[in-house]
């Protein structure tokens, strides 16, 4: 299957609350396959009660297994990151639910279309970042020359450095972030998240020990409320990740109140993911 013509979204927008029942009871229809992904992803779209949307669908049965990653689907943790996204308040990730398709059982998430020119990451001359940048760290970029990597200093991505820490994300790259033409940003790809060991790695490090803006404290105390027993976040996640995958997620929002700063690269484990975008 060839890598499908795009096919704009119509009539529901990731901020459009109709948007996870369209994805879960729709009708999906697999337009195409898209190539540059390292496990199956179906471009799609899916149709219910006379409105239309395009979305990625993923099914487990097109998952290659991770020896780091035993437990669980790839499909389940990405439904569980949109379920986290969601109890911050923040809408970070796009609607995304588990559910069947033509393939068997697998995540489906709205596609979101990309602003042009909405600049995040760049590589630059000099030891420091200019204003409205953060560092991230030098890499090389041929012929014995290195540049700085920065990543914009913005809220959006400064918000999705502290879901990316909660949900221990062991792979944000570049392509996985996504601004939209209504100045919203999204992450997608989220299916090595949440395991029990430290993996966070990231472009995102440009705050690095830093303290915790208000409203991220304000949030994650919200997490650990909605992560206690009984919780309507632990309820959610029950059926997605397993109790140790749970606990630990408990035990990283608390390490980040405890902390009151971003967390920084550990040691034990490459801090940045390779290929970078």
């Amino acid at each position: 299957m060839s890598t499908p013509e795009r096919i704009p979204p119509r009539s529901v927008t990731a901020a459009d609350p109709a948007a996870a029942t369209l994805l879960a009871e729709g009708e999906l229809a697999v337009r195409g396959r898209i190539r540059e992904a390292s496990n199956a992803a179906l471009y799609c779209t899916v149709t219910y009660g006379g409105r239309e949307a395009a979305c990625v669908y993923k099914p487990v049965a097109g998952e290659r297994p991770l020896w780091d990653f035993p437990d669980g689907t790839l499909a389940g943790r990405e439904v569980a990151a949109y379920r986290v996204s969601e109890s911050t308040g923040w809408g970070l990730v796009p609607p995304t639910v588990l559910r069947d398709g033509p393939y068997g059982e697998g995540m489906c998430q709205l596609w979101v279309e990309t602003a042009p020119g909405a600049e995040l990451l760049a590589l630059v001359d000099g030891e420091e970042p200019e204003p409205g940048w953060k560092a991230i760290g030098f890499a090389e970029v041929g012929e014995g020359r290195t540049a700085l990597l920065v990543h914009a200093d913005d809220e959006r991505l400064r918000r999705l450095a502290v879901l990316d820490a909660v949900i221990n994300n062991a792979d944000r790259k570049g392509g996985h972030l996504l601004p939209t033409a209504e100045n919203r940003l999204y992450g997608i790809d989220h299916g090595v998240t949440f395991n029990v060991e430290d993996k966070l790695r990231t472009l995102l490090w440009g705050w690095a020990g830093e303290p915790l803006t208000e409203e991220a404290l304000e949030v994650l105390e919200g997490l650990r409320k909605a992560l206690a027993d009984g919780g309507a976040l632990t309820t959610g996640l029950a059926s997605l990740i397993t109790p140790a995958e749970i606990d630990a997620t408990r035990a990283r929002v608390e390490a980040l109140l405890t902390s009151g700063v971003h967390p920084e690269p550990g040691g034990e484990w490459p801090a940045i993911p390779w290929p970078p975008v």
